[in-house]
């Protein structure tokens, strides 16, 4: 069976190249996201300022819903200080180390932040110091409330020396410190007096003194293997986590923890579009390539072959050329794997620390499931030929079956509704999800247009011909006749035309719409002028707001946070949950910001209380005045009573905090920024700036379209990654289309052949085909325009209140443009190669 295969596929090379493009790009893509997948599950913060830790105690970093895969967590959930002495007292611990870390920085003389590796983290107190690996100590520990120790990069840069007095803020708090040592330390870091640090600290519900972040514990020498089994013996039930080795970075950087649980989500989300594509061509491809051999399967028949090994026989040649393809397609995926996680970094939804996760596993799932993929779809696409009467096989192998599969037909409508049906879900729901339905929408039409397209087409072509005047050239009615006598090959090549229209302008204008309906939501309810911010100190300074509001021509500030939030809910009785990005407000932030406020008010943000997205409140049951249970992001469960609901939730989240309710919960403690509104004098921003410039370490932003809010709502950076990834899969898809079209034309060098031989001449024949080419462009362009726009005016009617999406104006125009040129390029070029031949030696050739 393999040797017939062999030689098969060296006569269809033209045809068969088409399935291994198909196969090469799918496998690159299929590998490139089982990476990232594998990445967020396997992979690790690097281990540094915990490197000299044996193992580690820290609180768990991990919600786990009931019937759901785990949450990653990104603010610290901190310890019980009472546990450090238990672990102490474990056999084989030389020594347990309660770990805390808080913001700080050095002051320099001219009023600068010293620079630091993290500022939100980089004060700790002295035991921490017990972390570093042989630490060289010029001078003596802090022992008073106002003595510090001071890491020897930041010394230099400071110009201080032991026995010099600094200024450094700490937690918020800026005072004069005196340096009482240098240490030599690989990182950036500010050591306290322990007891100070703890004052410093003053996280969480219980006393600050009260509570670490984490616990590093050192065993005795050949003991490590030993201790780590003692201290998850002993902690057990505590509900802590216990890492070693790799794992330790995790308990590091819980920020980085949270960013790499990310990873599976997005391949997710990418998957199912790729998988769709990727199908989408390889079949076509396929298609194709059997269709090329009908007349030898066929002639099989007819010499005794079973439908059987028909169809073991062209599934035979589509795993050769899947494996061969798959190998060299499935490597490529590792530096596309690389080149996402780039991306990522460069839009910030991921550090740069955190590397990729590389194995074989998604090269071989990624080979197994194409390979798998080739091979039914080679045995679906032969078993017409297989399935017929050696005669009517022989006889059907030069022309198509004259009435297009009704079933066939109805299912493709059938899809086409349901897309359409689908495109209504933007109208009820104002959010990404509800965005996602457009493009889905698109994508279930066309291929509902792939499944009627032969129906439709011959249908089309019928009637072209009955409207044809009697004055009409041979080329055109020759055109005319093809698309309907060839309804399967002419539907094949309008719907995968049309696939390319629906993808790049459902896709491309869903992402430019949500941004937007966001971009809008967030200047319409901006009503700030100024912000301010302090990068370098980890947090804006708690006396930075009173200074604010004494500052003349200031009408209102309010400090603004970001924080993550988990909120269970019951949908149609099942238990869902969602983790979104939420505002930490007080109730002065209604004199900076504009949430449309519906129902309720945000001067009731205090304690513990939140205000709700409408649609979130309209769909969770949670109106003004109800209670919801939340999880903070730290883990922390709390109940809180909703005050206000708001209209504008796609530019701010379903959920937005009180700020005493967040208080505790955040890794850094501090507020990120503080928006100003002023009363739009250039006075007042001469004042507001001054002010700035005057206390070290904060930052103004005074764009004139309005200050950024520090991370907290805006343009998600997913709707960027998945731009991105359109750009790729689109080069595929449109790859993919070339390649089968190329190979449809090819395949009828003995039409072309049979048209000269009766006396058609090149130039007859180049009309003829240049004619079909502007049928299928044309149909191609209808339908797939038209299967666009109901998703797109019913997602620009929910998002923008117009009919018309957001978008660049010229991208219809253009992918007008690149669909004539695929189809007439593809047609005309094999076209031409093919006129080359004598006719004699292509009808000699099959």
């Amino acid at each position: 069976m393999l040797y017939l295969a062999w030689h098969m596929m060296r006569r269809r090379i033209a045809a068969l190249l088409a399935v291994t493009c198909a196969t090469l790009g799918g496998a690159a893509m299929v590998t490139g996201i089982g990476v990232v997948a594998e990445s967020g599950w396997r992979s690790h913060a690097p281990v540094k300022r915990l490197a000299a830790a044996d193992v580690v105690v820290s609180g768990s970093q991990t919600f786990h819903p009931d019937g759901d895969l785990p949450i990653a967590l990104p603010e610290r959930a901190r310890v019980p200080g009472e546990v450090v002495g238990r672990v102490a007292e474990l056999p084989g611990v030389a020594e347990a180390v309660g770990d805390r870390s808080f913001p700080a920085a050095v002051i320099t003389r001219d009023g600068e932040a010293v620079s630091a590796d993290d500022p939100a983290a980089t004060g700790h107190g002295w035991s921490s110091t017990a972390l570093l690996p042989r630490p060289r100590v010029d001078g003596t520990p802090p022992a008073g409330a106002h003595e510090v120790a001071l890491d020897r990069r930041t010394a230099s840069a400071a110009g201080a020396r032991p026995g010099d007095r600094v200024t450094v803020a700490a937690a918020g708090r800026s005072a004069r410190y005196r340096v009482s040592a240098v240490v030599d330390a690989s990182a950036s870091g500010l050591w306290f007096a322990d007891a100070t640090a703890a004052r410093l600290t003053g996280h969480g519900p219980r006393p600050a003194a009260d509570s670490v972040d984490l616990i590093a514990v050192r065993a005795e020498p050949g003991a490590a293997g030993s201790v780590a089994t003692e201290v998850r013996r002993a902690l057990r039930d505590s509900g802590l986590t216990v890492s070693t080795g790799a794992d330790r970075g995790d308990a590091e950087a819980p920020g980085t923890t949270a960013a790499r649980s990310l990873l599976p989500a997005l391949a997710g989300s990418l998957a199912g579009v790729t998988l769709l594509v990727v199908g989408f061509i390889v079949g076509g491809a396929l298609s194709v390539s059997i269709a090329a051999q009908r007349r030898e399967l066929a002639l099989m028949r007819a010499v005794g072959a079973t439908p059987r090994q028909i169809r073991k026989l062209a599934g035979a040649q589509a795993a050769l050329i899947a494996v061969a393809a798959a190998l060299p397609g499935a490597a490529l995926g590792y530096p596309l794997a690389e080149r996402f996680r780039q991306l990522l970094v460069s839009n910030g939804m991921l550090p740069d620390a955190l590397p990729l996760t590389f194995s074989p596993l998604p090269a071989v799932a990624a080979v197994l499931l194409l390979v798998a993929v080739v091979w039914v779809a080679a045995r679906c696409a032969a078993w017409r030929t297989s399935r017929r009467p050696a005669t009517e096989a022989v006889a059907e192998s030069r022309s198509e079956p004259r009435a297009p599969s009704k079933t066939r037909a109805h299912a493709g409508l059938a899809l086409i509704a349901a897309g359409t049906g689908a495109s209504v879900t933007p109208l009820l729901a104002r959010s990404q999800a509800g965005a996602a339905a457009t493009a889905v929408a698109g994508l279930i039409a066309a291929i509902g247009l792939a499944l009627a397209g032969p129906a439709l087409v011959g249908g089309v072509g019928r009637l072209l011909a009955r409207k044809l005047p009697a004055k009409a050239s041979a080329p055109t009615w020759l055109a005319v006749a093809n698309s309907h006598g060839y309804a399967l090959r002419s539907a094949a090549a309008i719907s995968t035309l049309a696939m390319a229209v629906v993808f790049t302008l459902t896709y491309t204008l869903t992402q430019t719409t949500v941004m937007a309906a966001t971009s809008g939501d967030l200047r319409d309810a901006t009503r700030a002028q100024l912000g301010l911010t302090a990068p370098g100190l980890g947090g804006v300074p708690g006396d930075v707001l009173p200074a604010l509001r004494d500052t003349p021509g200031v009408r209102a500030t309010a400090p603004v946070t970001s924080t993550t939030v988990l909120w269970p809910y019951r949908m149609l009785a099942e238990p869902e949950i969602e983790s979104s990005s939420a505002l930490v407000l007080t109730p002065e932030a209604r004199g900076v910001l504009d949430l449309d406020v519906r129902d309720g008010s945000l001067a009731g943000l205090t304690g513990a209380t939140v205000a709700v997205s409408a649609d979130a409140a309209g769909s969770r049951d949670a109106p003004v005045g109800s209670r919801v249970e939340l999880v903070l992001g730290d883990g922390a469960r709390v109940t809180a009573r909703v005050v206000a609901t708001y209209a504008r939730g796609l530019g701010f989240g379903p959920v937005v905090l009180s700020r005493d309710l967040a208080a505790g919960h955040t890794t850094a403690g501090l507020d990120q920024s503080v928006l100003i509104r002023t009363d739009g004098t250039g006075e007042a921003r001469r004042h507001v700036a001054a002010l700035a410039a005057d206390r070290p370490g904060l930052a103004l932003d005074d764009d004139r379209s309005g200050p950024r809010l520090g991370g907290v709502g805006g343009t998600a950076p997913e709707l960027w990654i998945n731009v991105a990834v359109l750009a790729v899969l689109l080069g595929y898809l449109l790859l993919g289309i070339a390649n089968k079209l190329i190979a449809t034309t090819t395949q009828r060098r003995t039409e072309l052949a049979a048209l000269r031989l009766i006396g058609a001449t090149p130039r007859q024949i180049l009309a003829m085909m240049r004619r079909e080419a502007a049928l299928i462009c044309g149909l191609a362009l209808t339908t797939g325009l038209g299967l666009s726009v109901v998703p797109l005016v019913l997602l620009s009617a929910g998002f923008l209140h117009r009919p018309w999406p957001a978008g660049p104006p010229w991208l219809a125009p253009v992918v007008a443009v690149v669909v004539a040129g695929i189809a007439f390029l593809t047609v005309e070029l094999p076209t031409r190669q093919a006129l080359r031949v004598p006719p004699a030696h292509a009808l000699a050739r099959g």
